[in-house]
């Protein structure tokens, strides 16, 4: 296993890379005499690469870019749902090298894990370096504690994958995992804190401080879904009347539309009405936005960490009411508070799933070893 030395080197190439050897000494706060040993081991295990000289504007010789060796591992990040599961396949950087989806129709453990591996199989990767899940619910080591959506409780799903797809397989909360993955490769990358917050089927709730991810039990539970954010709002199926679940879920979104237009309305549909005026649907959609700002206001507020990466497949609000939110948000905040910095990541379920890989990408450094 690495040390704590080396994996810090491994981790900082490949967020950073290809990154000279100046910055990375001032990263890792190290002699460059120190670097250098650190450095062989993975240079000579291929692990690593040196880069074409370039100059990079200061006095001397040229500089020898430090990056990851783009062939070193390909990985695998699944995303569960309750009823479908999303998959691509990545490289180290948890750049997109395929992507595939799949009802999911039997929820039991083993029917679920035998579709993962059907979809590992269909992007033609028989052997990945490490496989990432990620689910909505508590996750602990490798058991799914409980996953509401997939009526899971107490589900060591991890080793039951391992079996049929023969690679590592790492488990994660999708929130976590969503919001390491946007630390690592995504929007957040170099932000040293941000929060993140998803809209969909539910709505969901990350942050990290200091360049890492909060982490906590209470991850799986969706407290921030019961967010009160409307006095006026609908009730969720808690009773919470105007909390976050009931005024931005894609669900409640549809359901009210749907009852001010006495017709079955989509959430697709009904954002395409609120952008085409129709005053019902626009009622609804600015309300929503509304909520949408409070909430980005609130994390702010009482985080202190001024970004935030909106994403989840219900983004399409954001795209719809721009403008109302963004004012929304200045409504919320001290004027003398920094502005709010929103970072919008509109893959839908493709960053979910990415989300899972990061995970996997993240245990194999762990996994590493030099000797």
């Amino acid at each position: 296993m690495l040390t704590d030395s080396e994996k810090a080197l491994a981790r900082a190439v490949l967020i950073h890379g290809p990154i000279s050897r100046s910055a990375l000494t001032t990263r890792l706060g190290l002699s460059p005499a120190s670097l250098t040993r650190l450095a062989k081991p993975f240079l000579d295990r291929g692990l690593l690469i040196e880069l074409d000289d370039t100059a990079d504007g200061t006095v001397g010789r040229p500089v020898r870019p430090l990056d990851v060796a783009p062939d070193i591992g390909r990985f695998v990040g699944v995303k569960l749902t309750g009823d479908a599961l999303h998959v691509v396949a990545t490289d180290v950087r948890a750049t997109l090298l395929g992507v595939t989806q799949r009802p999911l129709r039997d929820r039991r453990p083993e029917a679920v894990a035998a579709e993962v591996a059907a979809a590992v199989a269909e992007l033609g990767l028989l052997s990945p370096s490490g496989v990432g899940v990620s689910l909505g619910g508590s996750v602990r080591d490798d058991v799914v504690e409980f996953a509401p959506f997939l009526g899971w409780e107490d589900v060591a799903f991890a080793p039951l994958l391992e079996r049929l797809v023969g690679s590592p397989v790492s488990l994660e909360n999708d929130l976590v995992a969503l919001a390491e993955a946007e630390r690592w490769f995504g929007l957040g990358r170099g932000i040293p804190g941000f929060s993140v917050i998803t809209i969909g089927a539910g709505v969901g709730y990350g942050l990290v401080v200091h360049g890492e991810v909060v982490r906590s039990r209470e991850a799986g539970l969706g407290l921030g879904g019961h967010l009160p954010l409307s006095a006026v709002g609908p009730v969720c199926h808690m009773g919470h009347r105007g909390c976050a679940e009931a005024m931005l879920t894609s669900g409640s979104i549809a359901a009210q539309v749907s009852a001010s237009l006495q017709r079955s309305v989509g959430y697709d549909e009904a954002l395409a009405l609120a952008a085409a005026g129709d005053p019902a649907a626009r009622a609804v959609v600015d309300a929503a936005a509304d909520a949408l700002a409070r909430f980005v206001a609130l994390a702010a507020n009482l985080t202190m960490q001024p970004a935030t990466v909106l994403a989840g497949e219900g983004i399409g609000l954001f795209a719809v009411a721009e403008d109302r939110v963004r004012r929304a948000i200045a409504g919320e905040r001290d004027p003398r508070a920094d502005p709010i910095e929103l970072y919008i990541d509109e893959s839908g379920f493709t960053a979910w799933a990415r989300g899972a890989a990061a995970v996997a990408i993240q245990a194999a450094v762990d996994r590493l070893a030099l000797d």
